[in-house]
């Protein structure tokens, strides 16, 4: 961490582990509902599940 880095406070800490566990409990809903997601990697959208559509980029 560099010295003009605050570390972030508890609040936002707290904040922060809720919606990571918000994410996940919404991505593992999808995945036992066998519906698929929507995610961003790499600088390009991503449809994962088994019924995920196949996109063709042009």
């Amino acid at each position: 961490m560099s010295p003009d880095k605050k570390r972030p406070s508890e609040k936002s800490l707290m904040m922060q582990a809720a919606l990571k566990q918000a994410v996940t409990d919404a991505l593992d809903k999808k995945s036992r509902l066998g519906q698929y997601a929507v995610l961003w990697e790499n600088n390009r959208l991503i449809y994962k599940g088994s019924d995920a559509p196949e996109i063709s980029r042009k």
